[in-house]
């Protein structure tokens, strides 16, 4: 399986990718150039934007530095729904997914990404509750096909976490390590779940994204064309095509003249299927 170029536009820092299942289209954030892309249109935001949940054809509940926004991809405009870290100018949003029942995760961060200065929260049917605090870089937010686990990173610890989850997808009981990177060069960035429950991780800085089994066991791992991969999500119109953003910030320039794909968009064929994106409710 070869990872091709799905569309050329160099993000400074692509994330979120999203396929609408009821547009049959990828989306996929730059939160540092403040924009939501596809292939043949784009939003511009007044802050940094970074994880998107669907509400209808027509309607993203969007994260940002601030809030979550309704913005209707048609249109253009842009509804506020409730604050996120309104009062911390010192933070933005990061890796978010919509959970199997409809709850919205997003993590925060520090803008110069300070140590602690993040968390992860749970945004459902109007509360947002925070999950975890002190969070350095929040990433691999993603779920099992049967609902019972969420999973999560703060990128620096190197570890992803399975948390259990009760009926109505809130955290239950103790959180534990499901993949563990340590003492290797890994840095996973986020993940999506396929719908045999294998976890698929981009891996910040490694060119690739790699695939960990429902029991968190190395698979297999796929190589990209750009060093900062940083998040993968299922799509195309039999959700076997692996789609994974990347970053062109923080690279020389030397770097990127010899590897121009750095922040593009990548699509790559597999024998997985994938979850749906789950539709969020407000």
């Amino acid at each position: 399986m070869t990872a091709t170029i799905h569309d050329d536009t160099n993000c400074l820092l692509g994330e979120g990718p999203i396929w609408h299942p009821e547009r049959g289209e990828l989306l996929w954030f730059d939160i540092i150039a403040r924009k939501l892309h596809s292939r043949i249109r784009h939003w511009t935001f007044d802050t940094n934007a970074s994880a998107a949940g669907w509400v209808d054809r027509d309607t993203l509940l969007i994260a940002t530095a601030k809030d979550f926004r309704l913005l209707n991809l048609e249109t253009g405009k842009s509804e506020f729904v409730a604050p996120l870290e309104a009062d911390n100018t010192g933070t933005r949003s990061n890796d978010g997914r919509i959970d199997p029942y409809g709850g919205f995760w997003i993590g925060t961060m520090g803008l110069g990404a300070e140590i602690g200065a993040g968390a992860i929260y749970r945004f459902y049917k109007g509360e947002l509750r925070a999950l975890y605090p002190n969070i350095h870089i929040p990433n691999s937010i993603c779920f099992s096909p049967d609902g019972l686990y969420a999973y999560w990173t703060d990128t620096e610890t190197q570890l992803i976490h399975r948390q259990p989850l009760d009926a109505q997808g809130w955290p239950k009981g103790e959180t534990s390590v499901h993949i563990d990177l340590r003492g290797t060069t890994y840095w996973p960035d986020g993940s999506v779940v396929d719908t045999a429950g294998n976890l698929w991780n981009a891996q910040w800085g490694s060119s690739r994204v790699a695939v960990y089994g429902p029991d968190g066991a190395f698979i297999a791992a796929h190589d990209f064309p750009a060093s900062q991969t940083s998040c993968p999500a299922f799509g195309g119109a039999d959700m076997t095509t692996l789609f994974a953003t990347s970053a062109a910030a923080g690279l020389p320039q030397s770097h990127l003249v010899a590897h121009p794909a750095s922040g593009q968009t990548f699509a790559l064929a597999t024998s997985f299927k994938g979850q749906a994106e789950h539709r969020v409710i407000l």
